[in-house]
């Protein structure tokens, strides 16, 4: 006996369920492709906004770094002052080399606020960040920076006169420690404080070296050599050769 399977009417193309079968089956797919669209552009999103945080924290980290660097530099420069001295006290007679040392090791530094100005003023940077803590510990990095800057480097310029180091005694009697004892705790706040941050955006030493070759990299592709420099040079002074000629007239 042959037993034939018939497909129910209801389910039968043009029938109502097969209809509504369809059209839940469109809906499904529709909303599949558009939950795939808009999830593929929030996953790209993501990345980009992740790709923005970490390029703007590794510029300022990289600020930080290269001021911390010469930060040290100017607080080994004031201790050096102080073993000159020391020096000097143990043998006045070596006073000429002694004091024209001391003039070679003034404490100074060297940064540029760019990179500060750009994170501090600019909300929509903060906000890529996304991170209150590490926004404010750059911050106090910028102040006590500035605050070296002003009471150290200045300030002992400012107090030097021309005749100090001229004599054994003035040259004795300048007072290095208190600046050597406020350079000791600026710097000492400066990196408790980009160790921080370097933890808490989880920047290890190799990620900075890193970033620090590929700068250093693209700074020198960007900077002049030297046939650049000496046609420059020479057009100067074939310029300045010509007004010469042109006032002797």
């Amino acid at each position: 006996m042959n037993i034939k399977l018939h497909t129910p009417k209801t389910l039968k193309s043009g029938s109502g369920m097969s209809t509504a079968k369809q059209l839940l089956l469109s809906i499904v797919a529709t909303s599949i492709s558009i939950a795939l669209t808009f999830g593929t552009a929030a996953v790209v999103d993501s990345n980009k906004k992740a790709k923005e945080k970490r390029e703007i924290v590794m510029m300022v980290m990289y600020d930080m770094y290269n001021s911390l660097q010469s930060f040290e530099q100017a607080d080994s420069m004031i201790r050096r002052s102080m073993n000159l001295q020391l020096r000097l006290a143990e043998d006045t007679t070596q006073f000429s080399n002694i004091s024209n040392e001391l003039l070679v090791s003034l404490p100074f530094v060297e940064y540029t606020e760019t990179t500060e100005r750009i994170f501090s003023s600019n909300i929509e940077t903060i906000n890529t960040v996304g991170n209150v803590f590490f926004t404010e510990n750059v911050a106090d990095f910028y102040r006590v920076r500035n605050h070296y800057k002003t009471m150290v480097c200045d300030s002992l310029f400012h107090h030097l006169r021309i005749d100090d180091f001229s004599r054994v005694g003035s040259t004795l009697d300048f007072n290095f420690m208190t600046y050597a004892i406020m350079s000791g705790g600026f710097v000492r706040n400066m990196k408790h404080l980009f160790d921080q941050c370097k933890l808490m955006m989880d920047v290890s030493t190799d990620d900075m070296e890193a970033y620090r070759k590929e700068r250093m990299q693209m700074e020198e592709n960007s900077s002049w050599d030297n046939e650049e420099w000496t046609t420059v040079f020479e057009e100067l002074k074939a310029l300045q050769d010509k007004i010469n000629k042109a006032k002797k007239k």
